[in-house]
């Protein structure tokens, strides 16, 4: 007979660990560009700013690094990566391939409550708009997009798309000094199509709305070319 082993109550691995926390923030902060690309990083003041020991910090910027945001280099010093081309272009990609199946399942699946929550969310993304709030409208953006998921009983396409998206998020950030208004326009056609229950009107619309960053591209390169990486880079 198997023999059963004492083991310890497991609630406090439910709870983020110190190098979640400092990885989560500083994640944050990269998309977010309050650390923006080419900004100096040290594991010494990022341990002493957040109060922490430099172990999780060390931890974190491996994280980062392996996910492209960051770029470590023997003696000399840690920097946020300059945005690449070729890796916004995979992350748009990747986004578009999860979220046209998940919008087609979407115009199918969602109820009328669905579709209420996600018109409040894009009465809040209009607001913002109105108010400046490019922060906010970020977060809103996001939600949208997430509730799609979520509602649609695909919550796990979700929690791919984001751990594949942050190299757009970073360009997305920088459009929305002159795209917000087209890119709620969209989410509003999005919503149309779900509301119509028309699940190639919804994929349609949901593949123009994620091409915007392919086509503006450029002119958010060219008026940013300090954040950017050359070509082959």
């Amino acid at each position: 007979m198997t023999e059963i082993v004492r083991l310890p109550q497991l609630e406090l691995l439910h709870r983020p660990s110190v190098s979640d926390q400092v990885f989560a923030e500083l994640h944050r902060q990269v998309l977010s560009l309050e650390l923006p690309p080419g900004a100096r990083l040290s594991e010494v003041d990022v341990a002493k700013a957040m109060g922490v020991s430099r172990q999780p910090v060390r931890d974190a910027f491996y994280r980062l690094s392996k996910m492209g945001f960051l770029l470590i280099r023997p003696q000399r010093a840690t920097t946020v990566s300059l945005i690449s081309g070729a890796a916004v272009q995979r992350a748009r990609f990747i986004r578009t391939a999860l979220e046209l199946e998940t919008v087609r399942t979407a115009a199918e699946q969602l109820t009328d409550a669905d579709l209420e929550a996600l018109a409040t969310i894009l009465d809040e993304q209009d607001a913002a708009i109105v108010a400046a709030d490019k922060p906010l409208f970020h977060r809103l953006d996001d939600r949208f997009h997430r509730e799609i998921c979520t509602r649609a009983g695909m919550e796990f396409a979700w929690e791919l798309i984001a751990e594949n998206k942050g190299h757009m998020d970073r360009v997305r950030m920088l459009s929305l000094s002159f795209a917000s208004r087209d890119a709620w326009n969209d989410h509003v056609r999005i919503l149309a199509a779900l509301q119509a229950r028309d699940a190639g009107a919804a994929a349609n619309a949901m593949r123009a709305h994620l091409s915007r960053i392919r086509d503006q591209f450029d002119r958010i390169r060219a008026a940013n070319q300090d954040l950017f990486a050359e070509e082959g880079a």
